[in-house]
C-alpha cells in the first residue's frame, strides 16, 4: 500500500465519522444552519426588506420570505451586478456561476467565499466515504479525469464568471493536481466534439483510474476513444479503472450501455451537485438513495409537490418531511438564495439518515390529459423494458401527442436513440406501457378508459440526440437533454429533423 493510500483511509475514517455526527442529528444540524444564515444576512438589503433582525423562528421566516424562482430574485442579483455590496449576503459574491435557463434566459448564481466550500468539501467527501466502505484506494494512485465545461472565466465588476465545473477547476486540491486530466489547455477548448478528440489524445495511453462526467458526454467520450483505439472495451485501455463518478441525468439508462463499452462492472458514485450548491452524494454502496447535506451552508425546504401551485402551499423543514413522499426542493443559502426554488423534486427514502432519490423536474411532466407522468415513473418503466428486451438506449424524450393522425388517439410518443434496438420492438412499447399503468393510476384510468391510446416509439437514428444539443449550442458540459416536456417543441425538432430519414421508425401497439 503505497503513502497515498494509507493516509487516503486514515482521512476517509475521521471524515465520515464527522459526517455520521452531523447526519445523526438531522433537525438540530438544520436548526443550527437556519439560526446562522438568519444572523450573518440580517444586515444586508435582503435582509432589512425582509424583516430578518425579527426572525426567531421557522414560522416567523415562511411569514417573511416567500417562495421564489430566479426571475423573483433577478432584481436583487442586477444590483450586485451593478457592484453594489451587502445585497443578498455578506459583501459580494467571489463567482456568478452562469446558468442557461428556459424561461429566464441566462442566470447569474452567486457563489460566495462561505458557500465554495460546500462545492469543494462534498465532491471530496463523496470520494472519502466510498473509500471507508470499500476500502478501494487504488484509484488514487492513477490517472483521474473529469470532463467538464471550460474554466475559462469572465469578469464583471470585479467578480469573475463561469460554468459551475470551470469554476470547481479552479480549487481542485493540490494532491490531486499531479493525478488530474485533461491538461488545462484541452479543458479550455470550447468546441465539445474538439474537446474530446484533444482529451481521448492525452488520456489514451494513460493509467486512468477515475473518470467522472455526466453519463451521456462520458459514453461520447469512452466510444470516440474506443473508434481511435481499435480495441473492443475502454478495460483494455486502461485496466486499473474502477470508478466512476457521475450526475446530473439517471444513470439507469445508460448503465447497460456503460458497462458493454467498459467491458466490465465497475463502481459508481453518483451525486447531486447544482449551481446552488452542491446537495447530495451517494455515501454508500449498499444503501438506497444520497445523503443530503444538511451542514453545509443549505437550509432546506420542501414543499409537496400536489401543493407546489396552489396559491399558499405547505412549506416543510427537515423534522416535518416524510418518506416516499414528492417534494418540491426549495433553498436557503451561505451566497444569498432565499426561499429559492431549484425546480427539482426530490423523495426521501431514508430519515436516519436523511437520504433522497431525485425524481425529476417541476417542469418536466406529462399532464396533457390529467395523467401528471413524471421523470421518476419514466424512466422507471425505461429501465424494467430495457432489462426485459436486452437493449441499450443512448438518449430519449417524451413528450404528448394530442394532435395524433385521423383515426388515432391521443397518445405519448417516446423518441427513443437505440444504441442496440430491442428485438421485439412491440414487445418492448407493451413493457413500458404496463410498467407505466402499474406505477401511475392516472395514466391507468385513462388507458382503460380509452382516453389515452398506447404510447408510439419513434426511433432516432443515432447521434440524433447529439445533432440536435449541437443546433442548440449545448452539446456536453453540464448541459441536458430533457427527458420529459409537457409540449411538443422538442419533438416537433426531432420528428422536423429527421421527417425524410429512412431511419425514423414509429411503432405503437395498440
Amino acid at each position: 500500500m503505497g503513502l497515498k493510500s494509507f493516509f487516503g483511509k486514515i482521512y476517509a475514517k475521521s471524515a465520515v465519522k464527522q459526517i455520521k455526527k452531523w447526519s445523526a442529528n438531522p433537525i438540530k444540524t438544520q436548526q443550527d444552519v437556519f439560526q446562522s444564515l438568519i444572523s450573518q444576512a440580517t444586515k444586508t438589503a435582503f435582509g432589512k426588506d425582509h424583516n430578518f433582525s425579527s426572525i426567531k423562528t421557522y414560522e416567523d421566516f415562511k411569514k417573511s420570505v416567500p417562495i421564489r424562482d430566479y426571475e423573483d430574485l433577478k432584481p436583487y442579483i442586477e444590483r450586485i451586478r451593478k457592484g453594489e455590496e451587502n445585497v443578498l449576503w455578506e459583501g459580494r459574491p467571489i463567482y456568478f456561476c452562469k446558468t442557461s435557463g428556459t424561461t429566464s434566459g441566462t442566470k447569474y448564481i452567486p457563489i460566495s467565499a462561505a458557500s465554495i466550500s460546500n462545492h469543494i468539501d462534498c465532491a471530496r467527501n463523496a470520494l472519502l466515504c466510498y473509500i471507508n466502505e470499500s476500502g478501494n484506494t487504488e484509484f488514487i494512485n492513477g490517472k483521474m479525469m473529469f470532463l467538464q465545461g471550460s474554466p475559462t472565466l469572465n469578469e464583471e465588476n470585479g467578480i469573475p464568471i463561469g460554468r459551475l465545473s470551470g469554476i470547481v477547476a479552479h480549487h481542485v486540491p493540490s494532491y490531486l493536481l499531479k493525478n488530474r486530466l485533461p491538461s488545462l489547455a484541452a479543458n479550455c477548448i470550447e468546441d465539445w466534439e474538439t474537446k474530446v478528440d484533444a482529451i481521448i489524445a492525452e488520456t489514451i495511453d494513460k493509467d486512468m483510474t477515475l473518470i467522472s462526467g455526466i453519463p451521456p458526454w462520458v459514453q461520447m467520450y469512452f466510444e470516440k476513444l474506443i473508434e481511435k483505439s481499435g480495441k473492443e472495451t475502454v478495460k483494455e485501455l486502461f485496466k486499473n479503472f474502477s470508478l466512476f463518478v457521475h450526475g446530473g441525468v439517471n444513470f439507469e439508462p445508460y448503465r447497460q450501455t456503460f458497462e458493454r463499452l467498459i467491458g466490465k462492472k465497475i463502481d459508481t458514485i453518483e451525486t447531486y451537485p447544482a449551481s446552488e450548491g452542491f446537495i447530495a452524494f451517494q455515501d454508500s454502496q449498499t444503501e438506497e438513495g444520497l445523503l443530503l447535506i444538511l451542514d453545509k451552508g443549505i437550509f432546506y425546504e420542501f414543499i409537496p409537490v400536489t401543493e407546489f401551485h396552489n396559491e399558499n402551499p405547505t412549506r416543510f423543514s427537515i423534522g416535518e418531511v416524510e418518506i416516499g413522499i414528492n417534494y418540491v426542493l426549495i433553498l436557503n443559502t451561505n451566497a444569498g438564495l432565499w426561499g429559492y426554488n431549484i425546480g427539482d423534486t426530490i423523495k426521501f427514502v431514508s430519515m436516519s439518515p436523511c437520504r433522497i432519490i431525485v425524481t425529476g423536474r417541476i417542469k418536466h411532466f406529462i399532464s396533457a390529459f390529467g395523467e401528471h407522468v413524471i421523470a421518476e415513473e419514466v424512466e422507471y418503466a425505461l429501465k424494467v423494458a430495457v432489462q426485459t428486451q436486452l437493449c441499450e438506449i443512448n438518449e430519449f424524450h417524451v413528450a404528448p401527442q394530442t394532435s395524433p393522425k385521423d383515426g388515432e388517439t391521443a397518445h405519448h410518443e417516446w423518441f427513443i436513440e437505440f444504441a442496440t434496438k430491442p428485438t421485439n420492438l412491440d414487445r418492448f412499447v407493451l413493457d413500458i406501457d404496463k410498467v407505466l399503468q402499474e406505477k401511475n393510476s392516472y395514466y391507468f384510468d385513462l388507458r382503460k378508459g380509452n382516453m389515452l391510446d398506447c404510447l408510439q416509439i419513434t426511433i432516432i437514428p443515432v447521434g440524433g440526440f447529439n445533432t440536435y444539443m449541437k443546433s442548440q449550442g449545448k452539446l456536453g458540459g453540464q448541459n441536458k437533454t430533457p427527458r420529459l416536456s409537457n409540449d411538443r417543441v422538442l419533438a416537433n425538432k426531432l420528428t422536423g429533423d429527421y421527417s425524410n430519414s429512412n431511419d425514423l421508425i414509429t411503432a405503437s401497439t395498440s
